[in-house]
């Protein structure tokens, strides 16, 4: 649970959060404390463990320890008006946790139509299986949201922005719907890492951060994390524990180490971020930029107003141009990788089509989409590549 330090700014909380004397010693970071069990000192000791379940007391290791709970307690931190945290092994893994702990048979689930695919992939298999029915609605929905609102409504999950294409949620007003119907609010809140954006100071009942990602931040650590007020925490709880959910605590100190140098990283992100994405919008192989701190991302103005600074994740459209232009772009790149995922310190190119996975908006698009990931490298740097990168894929295109 919280370590009760709201009253400091956030970059001092990332570097004090979870630094508990009883768990660091006379060192500055938390050991790593691996253990399966936890011996007792007496039969009512062991009794009044199995009887207190909260961070801090010790168990059997599917509880943690302190290496595990320093790090749920930082990120508890991060969202002012948060009771706890849960760890998991990966992004995907919170947010199936988090549904299971608020949907049963029979009910209704409202998910954003531009929500990260592995989330409509375990809406669509794993909860539709299980009685579940998801609808989709448009991110840009607002509070027309309570048009949309049935007797089975049970939960809304958003992401905002877009992992793909970005558009911004009007999470305050959808929040206070869902309030008004006894609805249970999540964010994905993974672009903006409870830094940018705080989620449950916003309305949000539960936080979820693929901490794989920026929190991590060195492209080496799967995890996962929710975050919630009083009311969901027991549930969220025991859900996760039902559920065998826990995180090494090899990856919790490595997920920590990465957390003290959030503030920095992240400002990097958005510098370096924003240099790329406004140097991309003049050039005229691009036809758009879709980043929510340009004014023509959708959603920019509700960024303007809710969020105090933009991540390093955004995409481009192109202007024209097939599989083979895009290739002549990506293949060559000196200092992007191929690959999924983001948040790293290294930037990524990622081609990407969200056309099969909207099914309540249609997606529209001048040329094929680009997604970068924009790492802590020189900005000019980056640029240059890219420019050959556009000198490649304008040859292609003509060709064609």
């Amino acid at each position: 649970m919280s370590g009760g330090k709201s009253d400091t700014e956030l970059p001092t909380r990332l570097v004090t959060g979870g630094r508990r004397r009883e768990w660091t010693g006379a060192v500055v970071n938390p050991p790593v404390w691996r253990a399966s069990t936890h011996l007792y000192d007496s039969v009512a000791d062991l009794r009044a463990g199995k009887a207190s379940n909260e961070d801090g007391r010790f168990f059997y290791g599917r509880r943690g320890s302190p290496t595990q709970w320093a790090l749920a307690e930082a990120l508890t931190d991060m969202e002012p008006g948060a009771h706890g945290t849960m760890l998991f092994p990966s992004g995907v893994a919170a947010i199936a946790c988090a549904l299971l702990a608020v949907l049963r048979p029979g009910d209704v689930l409202l998910m954003a139509d531009s929500s990260y695919d592995p989330t409509r992939i375990y809406a669509e298999a794993f909860l539709k299986k299980w009685g579940v029915e998801t609808r989709y609605y448009d991110p840009l929905v607002g509070a027309g949201i309570a048009d949309l609102i049935c007797e089975q409504t049970r939960a809304i999950l958003m992401e905002s922005p877009g992992s793909l294409t970005f558009e911004v949620q009007d999470v305050p007003a959808i929040c206070a719907v869902a309030k008004e119907h006894g609805i249970t609010t999540l964010l994905d809140n993974t672009w903006a890492a409870s830094y940018f954006f705080r989620a449950i100071e916003h309305g949000v009942d539960i936080a979820i951060l693929a901490g794989t990602k920026y929190i991590v931040g060195h492209s080496d650590v799967m995890l996962g994390s929710v975050t919630t007020h009083e009311k969901y925490w027991t549930r969220v709880r025991r859900t996760a524990q039902q559920l065998g959910q826990i995180v090494s605590p090899d990856d919790a100190y490595l997920a920590l180490r990465g957390l003290r140098t959030l503030d920095v990283r992240m400002r990097q992100h958005q510098d370096g971020g924003l240099a790329v994405a406004k140097w991309l919008a003049d050039q005229p192989q691009v036809a758009r930029v879709l980043h929510p701190a340009l004014p023509d991302c959708p959603g920019h103005e509700l960024w303007r107003r809710d969020f105090s600074g933009a991540a390093g994740l955004f995409s481009f459209v192109l202007d024209g141009g097939g599989e083979e232009a895009i290739a002549a772009l990506i293949d060559d790149l000196a200092l992007f990788g191929i690959g999924y995922s983001w948040g790293g310190y290294e930037s990524l190119a990622l081609p990407i089509d969200p056309t099969p996975d909207r099914t309540a908006t249609r997606w529209k698009a001048e040329g094929p989409l680009v997604r970068l990931n924009i790492g802590l490298e020189d900005p000019d740097d980056l640029i240059a590549d890219l420019a050959k990168g556009l000198e490649r894929y304008e040859k292609a295109a003509c060709r064609r």
